[in-house]
C-alpha cells in the first residue's frame, strides 16, 4: 500500500498540495489527473523518494518494490537494448551482477586460496538467481521489447544509438520486466505506436501490482484505469471508475455545487436587503443582530472552479480541386527494402483517410511522398512513378521535424507576427490562447518551449489561416487531452481533405472517413472510418489477430 497522509508541497511560490491525502492498494490501477503543472510528476518523485513533502507523510508498506518510470530517460549507452533493460530488472540484475564477479574470481589463480567460500557464496547466489527465474530473463527481455514493436536487430544494437522515442521503450520496457509491487508510469503511451500501444494496455491489465500512471491518450486510460485522483486547487480528490464515468461525475459535482452556490447566494442577498433596510431602526435592531451573527456564522460555498475550455474555429479555407492526390506506379526503396511497388492510390476532396500499418510499413514515408512534391528537398521522392497534387491544392504538413524549424530566440507572439504580419495583436492572442498560450506564455522563447507547447504552436500557425489539405504526421504526440480534444473539435468541422496518421484511437475513430492499411501484401482500402474498420477486421491495428 502506498499512502500520502496530509501533504503540504510548495514549489517556489507556487503552492502545490495543502493537506493533501490520497491511497494506493495492490490491485488498484489509478489515473493522475490534473492540469499542466498541477504536481502531477511531484507526487510521482514523492512515491519513488526523490523528493520530500514539506509537510504531512509519504508512507509505502515496508519491503514494497516501486519502479518510476519518467519522461526523463538516463544515459543508456554502451551496451544493447537486451542488455539495458535486464540491467534494470531490480534484484535479479545485482545477482546476474554478481555472478559474473564470481566467476571471474574463481577462475584467478590469485583468488586460489578463497576457493571454497567463493563456490560457495556461487551456490547462494545462483540458487537465488534461479529462483527468481533469472534463467528466463533474457527471453522475458525480449518478449517485452518485442511488444514494443523492436526487431531482433534493435535489441542487440547498442541503445545508445538509437532515438529519444526508441530510448523511451527501453526505460519502459526496464519497469515492466522488473514487475515490481508498485508501478508509477509518467505518462507511458507517448513515443509509442498503435500496435506497442495495444500491447502494453493488455499488459497493464494483467498486472497485479498497484499501478499509478498518467496518460494523454483519453482510450488507455478508459480501459486500464478503475479509479481516477485528481490534482486541483493544491487537493487530491479520489473518484471510482474509468477516466469517461471521473468526468461525468466531475460535471455532475460542479452542477450540484453551483445549484447549491446560487442558493446560498440568493439567500445571503435576502438576509443583506433585511440587514440594510431595518439596520437604522430601533424596532427591529434584535432581530438585526441576530440575522448579522446567523451570517457570520455560515460557512460560504465557493462556486466550481471554471476550467478553461477554448474553442478554435476554422477560417473556411480555399476550395480545392475533386482530385488532392494522385500516386500512379510509385515504387519507393531505402537501400535493399522495398517500401512500395506500383502503388496507385487516389485521394479525393473531403476525404479523411488515416494511414495504418505496422512500424517500417512506411506510413511516414507515404506523407512525406505527399508532402514531397512541395518540398522535394525532403529526400524522399518516389524512385519511380508520379505523385501529383490536384488543382488548387494548398497543403498544411505536420511531422516532428516542424517543431525542429522553429526560430529559437522568437517569442511565441513573435513567431505568430512573423508568420501573420497582417493579422494584428489581438487575433494573435486569440489565437495563441486557443492553443494554450494565455497571459504571460506567449513572451517564452521557443527555445524553452517543451515538446507540447512546439507542437501546439506549429499547429497554430498551420490552422490559423488554413489550407485545404491537411498532411498530419502523429499529430497529438505531445498534445495533453485538453489540447487533443480542442484539436478534435476544431478539425470535425474542417471543410477541407485529410491524411493522416496516429496512435490516438480517439483521434482516429473521431476524424477519419476512409481506412488505408499498408501490408506486406500490398495496400488496403476501407470505406467507413477507423470505428467501422474495427468492427469489420476485428483488430484495432494491422500487427494484431482478431480478438487480439
Amino acid at each position: 500500500m502506498i499512502r500520502l497522509d496530509n501533504i503540504s508541497k510548495q514549489h517556489g511560490h507556487q503552492l502545490l498540495f495543502i493537506e493533501a491525502s490520497m491511497v494506493l492498494q495492490k490491485g488498484e490501477k489509478v489515473g493522475l489527473v490534473g492540469p499542466n503543472g498541477a504536481g502531477k510528476s511531484t507526487i510521482f518523485r514523492m512515491i519513488a523518494g526523490q523528493e520530500l513533502p514539506d509537510d504531512g507523510r509519504v508512507l509505502i508498506d515496508p519491503g514494497m518494490t516501486i519502479g518510476h518510470f519518467s519522461q526523463d530517460v538516463g544515459e543508456m549507452s554502451g551496451m544493447s537494448a537486451v542488455a539495458a533493460v535486464m540491467d534494470g530488472a531490480g534484484p535479479l540484475s545485482a545477482l546476474a551482477a554478481e555472478m559474473v564477479e564470481l566467476e571471474a574470481a574463481m577462475v584467478d589463480p590469485g583468488q586460489a586460496d578463497n576457493m571454497d567460500v567463493l563456490v560457495a557464496r556461487y551456490g547462494e547466489v545462483q540458487g537465488r538467481f534461479q529462483e527468481l527465474g533469472g534463467y528466463g530473463l533474457e527471453d522475458r527481455a525480449r518478449e517485452v521489447l518485442g511488444g514494443l514493436s523492436f526487431s531482433q536487430e534493435r535489441m542487440d544494437g547498442d541503445v545508445g544509438l538509437l532515438s529519444g522515442g526508441w530510448k523511451m521503450r527501453v526505460a519502459l520496457a526496464r519497469i515492466l520486466l522488473m514487475q515490481p509491487d508498485g508501478m508509477l508510469l509518467d505518462e507511458p503511451s507517448n513515443h509509442l505506436d498503435l500496435e506497442s500501444l495495444i500491447w502494453l494496455e493488455d499488459f497493464l491489465k494483467n498486472y497485479d501490482g498497484a499501478l499509478l500512471m498518467t496518460s494523454h491518450d483519453r482510450e488507455f486510460m478508459n480501459r486500464i484505469v478503475n479509479k481516477i485522483v485528481e490534482i486541483d486547487g493544491g487537493t487530491l480528490t479520489t473518484y471510482s471508475g474509468n477516466f469517461d464515468f471521473y468526468e461525468q461525475q466531475r460535471a455532475l459535482t460542479e452542477k450540484q455545487r453551483q445549484a447549491q452556490f446560487e442558493r446560498q447566494q440568493a439567500m445571503l442577498s435576502k438576509e443583506i436587503k433585511f440587514i440594510e433596510r431595518f439596520k437604522a431602526r430601533a424596532s427591529h435592531a434584535a432581530q438585526v443582530q441576530s440575522r448579522v451573527k446567523k451570517l457570520d456564522k455560515i460557512e460560504r460555498v465557493e462556486p466550481p472552479k471554471r476550467r478553461q475550455s477554448v474553442r478554435f474555429e476554422f477560417r473556411t479555407p480555399p476550395r480545392s480541386g475533386d482530385d488532392v492526390v494522385s500516386f500512379k506506379a510509385v515504387h519507393k526503396a531505402y537501400g535493399s527494402q522495398t517500401i512500395y511497388a506500383n502503388l496507385d492510390f487516389q485521394l479525393s476532396r473531403k476525404q479523411r483517410w488515416c494511414v495504418l500499418g505496422v512500424n517500417g510499413a512506411g506510413k511516414s514515408t507515404l506523407l512525406k511522398l505527399v508532402a514531397g512534391a512541395h518540398t522535394p528537398d525532403l529526400g524522399t521522392l518516389p524512385d519511380k512513378g508520379t505523385v501529383t497534387l490536384g488543382a488548387s491544392v494548398r497543403m498544411g504538413y505536420f511531422a516532428q521535424h516542424s517543431m525542429d524549424l522553429l526560430e529559437g530566440d522568437e517569442t511565441v507572439f513573435e513567431s505568430l507576427d512573423a508568420s501573420f504580419p497582417q493579422a494584428g495583436q489581438g487575433p494573435l492572442r486569440t489565437l495563441a490562447g486557443c492553443f494554450g498560450f494565455s497571459g504571460d506564455d506567449v513572451e517564452k522563447p521557443c527555445r524553452v518551449l517543451s515538446g507540447g507547447e512546439k507542437a501546439r504552436l506549429v499547429m497554430a500557425k498551420m490552422l490559423y489561416d488554413p489550407p485545404n489539405f491537411l498532411v498530419l504526421d502523429e499529430p497529438t504526440n505531445h498534445l495533453d487531452m485538453a489540447t487533443k480534444e480542442m484539436l478534435v473539435a476544431a478539425l470535425a468541422g474542417f471543410e477541407g481533405t485529410m491524411l493522416f496518421v496516429s496512435h490516438d484511437r480517439y483521434f482516429l475513430s473521431q476524424l477519419s472517413n476512409r481506412v488505408l492499411e499498408l501490408t506486406p501484401g500490398g495496400l488496403h482500402q476501407y470505406g467507413g472510418g477507423y470505428t467501422e474498420y474495427v468492427a469489420r477486421t476485428g483488430h484495432e491495428a494491422p500487427g494484431l489477430h482478431p480478438g487480439g
